[in-house]
């Protein structure tokens, strides 16, 4: 049997357990019982909880998913939740009998609080708003530093170190842009991966983009939510930093939202030097990353297209602006640099 490109976390479709199955299990075992609401997800199925004890997210994990692998995500909630208790992060809530993990034959099965707020991907895009996510990132970067795990060393294309594994999937990409990323990851392989081997690495969040962060919309730069723990692995620090800042290009002006992220971060986690240097390359990296995996999968899953695609137009728009990553390296450099 042919291996998948992509794995089997990216190739199987999330599971689809009818709604009052998940009802009547989240009942038996949490002693929650109220309205479901679905919730859009690349791998799980996921659900809104309205109870009159408040609301909650039930997480369904693909079935492809390793045990340890929910394990290690849900660890790194619990140590996070108590080593930086004012991240907004969400709170796991144990069972009857005090388990955080539910098997099921579908897949393992979690309940967590709630969070409120609006996707910064629908809020304007400031400086002050990059700040706030450059903070957030540097703390809960510092907070698992100390965080390890067995699983943690998993393979996960999504993953910036893993950038050459994307060949294979080059054919789904649009025929205008096939050149260009085909170049980038022989260029990827032969010069960037070895400088990034050198940097340092420990478990990172993985997925800082603007459905995953959530802001208060009556006061947009202050965050109120940082979801989706599901792409975390152990890679590089620079790479969880890069992940932000390719979303955070403005097609006008590449530099005027990287500046306040960087150095937000590095008030509190300080980069090296050679993280900041290779920097520019990693986010052009995300970009070709989420460009690539998102046309594969929309060709795969046409029905949900619409959901996987959410961030290309906006990768898409940040590589056009990034035609000389290096050319950011002068003001990331400065910023950091600079006293705050």
């Amino acid at each position: 049997m042919t291996q998948d490109p992509a794995g089997t976390l990216l190739s199987l479709p999330p599971p689809q357990v009818p709604t009052q199955a998940l009802a009547a299990l989240v009942a038996t075992q949490w002693g929650l019982t109220g309205s479901l609401h679905p919730l859009t997800s690349e791998r799980d199925q996921n659900h809104r909880l309205d109870t009159r004890q408040g609301q909650f997210t039930l997480k369904l994990a693909n079935p492809a998913e390793p045990a340890p692998l929910t394990e290690f995500q849900t660890l790194a909630l619990l140590h996070t939740a108590a080593t930086a208790p004012d991240l907004p992060i969400p709170r796991v809530i144990p069972t009857r009998d005090g388990r955080t993990i539910v098997t099921t034959p579908d897949g393992s099965l979690r309940v967590l609080t709630w969070l409120s707020g609006t996707p910064i991907a629908h809020l304007p895009r400031t400086p002050a708003l990059a700040t706030s996510i450059g903070s957030a990132l540097g703390r809960l970067d510092a907070t698992l530093a100390d965080f390890h795990h067995p699983a943690a060393d998993h393979h996960l294309l999504w993953d910036i170190r893993n950038t050459p594994d994307l060949a294979p999937l080059t054919d789904a990409l649009p025929t205008d842009l096939k050149p260009r990323i085909t170049a980038f990851l022989a260029r990827f392989t032969s010069l960037i991966a070895p400088a990034l081997a050198q940097l340092p690495r420990q478990v990172i969040h993985g997925d800082f983009n603007p459905h995953n962060l959530l802001a208060d919309p009556v006061e947009p730069a202050r965050l109120t939510g940082i979801l989706d723990f599901g792409d975390m692995t152990l890679s590089h620090r620079i790479c969880d930093l890069a992940v932000a800042a390719s979303y955070l290009i403005d097609p006008a002006d590449p530099a005027a939202l990287l500046i306040p992220l960087t150095k937000a971060y590095h008030q509190v986690n300080s980069l090296t030097r050679q993280e900041i240097t290779l920097l520019p390359d990693l986010i052009t990296a995300r970009l070709v990353t989420t460009l690539t995996i998102s046309a594969w999968r929309a060709a795969r899953y046409p029905d949900n297209a619409p959901y996987i695609l959410r961030n290309a137009p906006t990768s898409r728009a940040g590589l056009d602006a990034l035609t000389d990553p290096s050319a950011l390296l002068p003001q990331l450099l400065t910023a950091c640099e600079s006293p705050p």
